[in-house]
């Protein structure tokens, strides 16, 4: 004759639900941390293929992606862009850890990066499609962005012609853009070098130019 217990099914209930929930929360732990580890960050700085390269040099950088920022035509092609029609400029959208590089850092090699004078397009590369900007992705991020252009602009005796405006939406290019500089090298050095940017970042930018050497104790 067994003996049975009145409650003892309920308590036993009371003690798993909870042991559960514990477990649970422990599992998913991780993968919110990685989740929540990452950030991004829109700049455009002339032709897109320059911009990736600056920015995957940093340690804390998971990835770049060219793409279109800033204009009003919907999932605009790259004949769409160049042509002036849609508004878009060529940007580079750059996914960071911000536990490893600030966005205040990504600001200094996007300034070291491009002429911040030219209102016309970027060295060779003339057009709207071709202008500076900073596209931010939070309220954060713009406040930021705003005082790093203040800086600039103490910094040099020229105004500062770079925009800066929301990120409405970022639609990335097509596949052949996308790390160019790693999949055409030798076209990609002839490109950067025939088309002055460098000599004009040289200029602007002195012994600073490209960035490569900002961390995050500058």
């Amino acid at each position: 004759m067994g003996i049975r217990i009145r409650g003892a099914g309920r308590q036993h209930r009371k003690t798993v639900v909870p042991l559960l929930a514990v477990l649970l929360a422990v599992a998913l732990a991780p993968a919110a941390a990685a989740e929540g580890s990452e950030a991004r960050a829109t700049f455009a700085g002339g032709c897109f293929w320059c911009m990736e390269k600056p920015f995957d040099e940093l340690e804390g950088v998971i990835s770049t992606v060219s793409g279109y920022a800033g204009g009003h035509l919907e999932d605009p092609s790259y004949q769409d862009v160049t042509a002036g029609g849609s508004g878009h400029a060529e940007v580079v959208q750059v996914t960071y850890d911000p536990e490893m590089v600030s966005y205040e850092t990504l600001l200094e090699v996007f300034w070291r990066n491009v002429d911040p004078f030219d209102a016309g397009g970027q060295f060779c590369d003339r057009g709207n499609s071709y202008r500076t900007g900073i596209f931010y992705h939070s309220a954060e991020q713009a406040r930021l962005a705003r005082r790093s252009k203040r800086e600039m602009s103490r910094r040099f005796s020229r105004g500062i012609v770079t925009e800066i405006d929301t990120l409405e939406m970022f639609y990335p290019a097509e596949d052949y853009h996308q790390n160019y500089y790693k999949r055409n090298p030798v076209r990609y050095r002839f490109y950067r070098t025939s088309c002055g940017r460098d000599r004009r970042l040289e200029e602007v930018w002195g012994d600073e130019a490209g960035g490569y050497e900002i961390t995050e104790s500058r």
